[in-house]
Parts: structure tokens; C-alpha cells; sequence
């Protein structure tokens, strides 16, 4: 009797499901009709799954894997944008080293058939600097030829291009072996100019140190930088780190600023530009004193470099660092000027020079001071083996 009931109730509740399963499959049915639409293409029967039974973890798995290899390839059909200074380190042919720095080495090479000097900075040994400390210089550097590639004048070194890495470089190795070559480092960035065969400034005026120049071509090699500083200016670009050993000359002699490593657009506020940025016998009074700053500086370190290349001499080559600096800032130490210098010329020193910034000339008005000295009738410092009985640096008698 209660098995005769259970499949009464078991039949009751068959039929209550397929009646109910059929009205739904009606609704659906009615429903996809009226809004016109299709499901699917193969078949016209809807599919349940049971939620207890659904893997979730594994779909996330595969979904994941999906995405990951959808954006890859996303990345290589769409890639990175260049910049418009970046270049095809694959047109790069490097050959020897001129010179070692602290954060890199410059190279001398050719790009697409033109002579280059390449500066490639690996900022120091591996260890050295921090990921952090590595990502601030990376991002100054970009900063840097940002500005850099938009500068166009005879008297500043001509940028040719840079890059963010160094993946496609190839270095030539120390070793015997003409084949091998090096690789930089990942974080490597290396930046390309125009190469200069004169060398710089400061070993130019070396090799005169004992005949000397003619004051001819001291006033041009001034004019030279001095132009060139006044274009920097005008682009409210501080430079911050004159001094001959940055000044390169070309085949001609004239003269081209170089390594902008530390140059950046001057900032709106004075105080945004504190710091010991710069050669200590060339900086101004407030950059050692850690005082705000601003292009004056630049001015200040042109009349140390005016001083040097006048003397074929080095500034303060008996003090130390410390004491150049307290000397500088306390005592308004600078370099003693020949008495054989013409006046026009040092004047233009001491207004250069001058310990408050804001009575220093702009660099446009030293260009036209220096244009209006006459170098017809000579003035330029004695050669040593002619300086028998010399006083040009004996101080004055009399009033």
C-alpha cells in the first residue's frame, strides 16, 4: 500500500517537473522569438551545468592563461611607442674608448656613416647604486635628452640620438681577440653626439701652458662659449657645470659645450635648484655655500674659464678643496689677473665674477663686451721663454 503511494507521488512529481521544464522551455522559446534572436548556430537545446560541480579555480587557471597570452600578443603587434630621439642601436658601430667616467664610458663610433662619440652610462658597478637610485638617474637622463635633441646652435655639441637600453650593443672587449665583445648592463642607457677630434678645452690649453695663446684666439674661444651659454640661457637651460674639460673644440677650433650630465631646465623657483652640482674650482660662491642659485652661476664659471684660457694656468693649484671653498665663499678668493692683461678683457672677469649674483652681466651683454674688444693691436699673455723680467703678475707700485 505505502510502495503503491511513493510511485503515485514519484509519478505526481515527474510529471509536475516535465509540465513545469516544458512551460519554461515555451517562455524561453516565446521569448527568443519575439526579440528576433538566435542561440547559437548548432543547436536550439539549452545546457545547464550544476553549480556544485563547476571547478571555479580551474576556469580562473585558463582564464588567466588566455589573458596572458592575448596581451602578449597584443604587445607584440601593438609595440612600444619611440620617442622621436630614441635610434637604431643596430646602425651603431662602436670602435674604441677616449675616455672613462665615473657612471660610464665614452666611445668613439659611427652611426648610419657619420662619426659619433657614444656616451654609455651603466651607472657604476653592479651593487653600487640602488634599484631606486638607478630608476631617479634613468628617469634624469631621459630628462636630460628630452631637452638635449631640441638644442640646435655651432656653439653647443650636436645630440644624434639616444637610447633607453643597450640590448642591441655591441661593445668591443679588452681582450686580444678583434671578435669578442661586451654587453652592458640591462640598465644601461647610452646617449649619441657628434664626434669632436680637437678633444677639449682644458688639454688644448695644457698643451700651450708654456707658449701660450694669442690673445686673437683667446677672445674667439671665449666668444664660443659664450654664445653658447648665452643660447642655453635663452632656453632657460642652466648648465651647471662650466669648466674647460667640458668645452670641445672640432677640426676648425671652435669651441662646443658639452656633457649636459648635469643640466636641466632652470626652475621657476630659485630655491628648487640647491646643491653642490659642479667643479669646486669653478663654482660660484652660492652654489658652495649651498645657497638657492639660478643661471648667474653659469656666468660666475665662465670668467674662472675667461681667467684660464687668458693663462693657459689652473685656478688655485696650491689649495685643497676645503680650502678653496671657505676662501671663495669668506675671503672673495679668485684667481689674481696678469698686469699684462688689457684691461677690457679683465673687466669682463671681474663683472663675471662678481660674489653677488644678481651684478653679474647676463651672457648676451658678455658676448657683446667681448665683441667690442679690438684684438688688432695684441694683449695676449707672454709665452714662459719670453717672460725673462715679466711682471705680469707683480703687483702695482704706486697709487
Amino acid at each position: 500500500m505505502e510502495s503503491s503511494n511513493l510511485k503515485e507521488a514519484e509519478g505526481a512529481m515527474k510529471g509536475q517537473k516535465s509540465n513545469t521544464h516544458q512551460e519554461a522551455e515555451t517562455a524561453s522559446t516565446a521569448k527568443e522569438k519575439k526579440l528576433g534572436s538566435k542561440v547559437g548556430s548548432v543547436s536550439n537545446k539549452e545546457l545547464y551545468f550544476r553549480a556544485d560541480k563547476i571547478d571555479f579555480k580551474s576556469w580562473d587557471i585558463q582564464l588567466e592563461n588566455h589573458l596572458s597570452r592575448a596581451w602578449s600578443r597584443d604587445r607584440e603587434v601593438q609595440p612600444t611607442r619611440k620617442e622621436e630621439w630614441e635610434i637604431d642601436l643596430g646602425k651603431l658601430d662602436i670602435r674604441h674608448v677616449i675616455s672613462y667616467g665615473t657612471y660610464g664610458t665614452v666611445y668613439r663610433g659611427n652611426y648610419d656613416g657619420q662619426d659619433v662619440a657614444v656616451k654609455v652610462l651603466d651607472w657604476g658597478e653592479d651593487g653600487i647604486a640602488t634599484a631606486a637610485e638607478t630608476t631617479a638617474l634613468r628617469a634624469s637622463f631621459k630628462q636630460e635628452v628630452a631637452v638635449w635633441h631640441k638644442l640646435d646652435h655651432p656653439n653647443v655639441t650636436k645630440f644624434v640620438g639616444a637610447s633607453m637600453g643597450t640590448s642591441n650593443l655591441k661593445i668591443p672587449s679588452k681582450s686580444s681577440s678583434s671578435d669578442s665583445v661586451n654587453s652592458p648592463p640591462a640598465r644601461a642607457c647610452c646617449v649619441v653626439v657628434e664626434y669632436l677630434p680637437g678633444g677639449t678645452l682644458k688639454k688644448f690649453l695644457i698643451r700651450n701652458r708654456r707658449k701660450k695663446l694669442a690673445f686673437k684666439i683667446v677672445i674667439q674661444l671665449a666668444l664660443d662659449l659664450s654664445r653658447g651659454l648665452s643660447y642655453l640661457h635663452s632656453k632657460k637651460i642652466v648648465h651647471r657645470d662650466v669648466k674647460t674639460e667640458n668645452m670641445l673644440l672640432d677640426a676648425t677650433r671652435t669651441l662646443k659645450i658639452a656633457d649636459f650630465g648635469v643640466a636641466r631646465v632652470e626652475a621657476q623657483n630659485p630655491r628648487d635648484m640647491t646643491g653642490e652640482t659642479g667643479t669646486l674650482g669653478y663654482m660660484a660662491p652660492e652654489v658652495l655655500d649651498g645657497k638657492p642659485y639660478n643661471r648667474k652661476c653659469d656666468v660666475y664659471s665662465f670668467g674662472i674659464c675667461l681667467w684660464e684660457t687668458y693663462c693657459c694656468d689652473m685656478p688655485y693649484p696650491d689649495l685643497s678643496f676645503a680650502e678653496v671653498s671657505s676662501a671663495v665663499v669668506r675671503q672673495h678668493l679668485r684667481p689674481e689677473i696678469p698686469r699684462c692683461c688689457p684691461s677690457s678683457l679683465a673687466s669682463v672677469m671681474r663683472k663675471c665674477w662678481d660674489a653677488n649674483s644678481e651684478k653679474r652681466p647676463e651672457m648676451d651683454e658678455v658676448v657683446r663686451l667681448l665683441e667690442a674688444i679690438d684684438t688688432s693691436k695684441g694683449g695676449g699673455m707672454l709665452p714662459e721663454d719670453q717672460s725673462t723680467g715679466c711682471l705680469c703678475f707683480t703687483p702695482a707700485r704706486g697709487p
